[in-house]
């Protein structure tokens, strides 16, 4: 079975990656109405703009840390307060004391997470759109579709599938070979297969003496796509840093190619330095967190800096331009958040909170306790009315334990329930 890489499709990132896609697809257009046909340029927009998108989300995420600041402290008394404690009491009394806490800042304990949950998906699917341009760019796709068309007139699957499993046992180790008997491969899948295609690959398929018929629509083509991932330095954004250090190449492009694993390193340190430093402080006993999280912030940029080595160099013009851009950012949301007073905060979530209980109909005075109570006493009369309902609808022989009722229905639920108060009773 073929193993396809063209991805626009997938249960959550599928429609994610379509639309961002979609935005790559307008800038790489964009910049063609002035003769500018630059796939890194386009990925370096592209990675501005969508970061952009989501800063609404990195201020909402950063109010919620400084709001911890204040809340932590008390929510660590709670903890240690019912520490070890596992009855069903406790458990109840430290959930409602800690639900109070977060209703007196007027905080959702989900706030944190949430920028998060939203984050990861988007993050993914960009990921997807840099990796395979040609599956959301139009104009780049229709250079490797011209070549496919051609191709599929020729022999061609023996030596396409070849580069399939070798680019499969790459990214995927999930790509089984195709058998001689074959027939065909897709336009789509050829496409996925060119789309990984290095200098050294174009040639050599120029050269095949299966594609000599339709080499010069191969090399036309394919000159037009090295030349849209020229990114300008000698690079190739198709092409591996750690493949060209070995290539037969000038040192100075050698030199540009390094750069790229190196500058993601330094910026995501500089991006993660400039995050931690507006953290709230961890309290002694939660030293090994501490510790974990600093081992992290050093870790995670080091094996940024590996992984650009081996993938092509757009997606580590990708993870650059991302790492500058939260660094810029985040520069303004700390000035921001310095600004902002945390009473204010405070005194503006409550009363959305307020606003929100009264439209629920709810006492926005009353306590969590009793809330809880008031829910636990409505949930309790509405068993009771269901089971005076289901009981006025009993035949009159109900007591009769030889009476058999349909199962699921009405009135065996009552007798049901009327046996195990029974049995309570006796």
């Amino acid at each position: 079975m073929f193993s396809v890489f063209l991805t626009q499709n997938g249960g959550i990132l599928g429609p994610i990656a379509k639309a961002l896609g979609w935005i790559l697809n307008v800038i790489f257009e964009f910049l063609a109405n002035f003769g500018i046909e630059n796939a890194g340029l386009c990925i370096i927009i592209f990675t501005f703009l969508v970061n952009a998108l989501m800063i609404p989300l990195t201020i909402k995420q950063q109010k919620f840390t400084k709001m911890s600041s204040v809340m932590n402290p008390e929510l660590t008394k709670i903890n240690n307060k019912y520490k070890g404690k596992k009855d069903e009491a406790s458990m109840r009394k430290m959930q409602l004391e800690t639900q109070a806490v977060y209703e007196k800042y007027g905080a959702n304990p989900t706030s944190g997470c949430l920028p998060l949950l939203i984050t990861f998906p988007i993050m993914f699917a960009l990921y997807r759109v840099i990796y395979n341009i040609p599956a959301y760019v139009g104009s780049i796709k229709n250079l490797y579709e011209n070549i496919a068309l051609a191709m599929q007139k020729t022999d061609y699957v023996a030596v396409m599938s070849e580069y399939a499993g070798k680019f499969a046992s790459i990214n995927t180790g999930k790509w089984e070979e195709l058998s001689a008997a074959t027939p065909s491969i897709s336009t789509n899948h050829l496409i996925d297969i060119m789309g990984q295609f290095k200098s050294a690959d174009w040639e050599s398929v120029v050269s095949n003496a299966n594609f000599s018929s339709i080499a010069d629509t191969i090399q036309t083509n394919a000159d037009k796509i090295m030349h849209i991932n020229n990114f300008g330095f000698g690079l190739n954004i198709a092409e591996s840093p750690m493949g060209q250090i070995l290539a037969d190449i000038p040192v100075g492009v050698k030199i540009a190619y390094i750069l790229i694993p190196i500058l993601a390193i330094v910026t995501q340190m500089i991006g993660t330095k400039l995050m931690m430093a507006k953290q709230p402080s961890q309290s002694s006993g939660n030293s090994t967190m501490d510790s974990t999280m600093k081992s992290m912030n050093t870790v995670m940029p080091l094996m940024s800096g590996f992984f650009c080595l081996s993938l092509p160099v757009g997606v580590g013009i990708y993870w650059v331009a991302g790492s500058v851009f939260r660094s810029i950012q985040q520069l303004f949301v700390n000035y921001y958040m310095d600004k902002l007073d945390v009473n204010d905060m405070i005194e503006k979530n409550r009363e959305k909170v307020k606003k929100k209980k009264e439209k629920m109909g709810i006492d926005p005075n009353a306590s969590m306790e009793n809330l809880a109570k008031a829910r636990t006493s409505t949930m309790g009369e509405k068993a009771k009315m269901n089971v005076n309902r289901n009981s006025a609808n009993l035949p009159s022989d109900y007591e009769k334990r030889k009476v058999s009722y349909k199962s699921g229905s009405i009135s065996a639920n009552a007798h049901l329930l009327d046996r195990n108060r029974g049995e309570k009773e006796d």
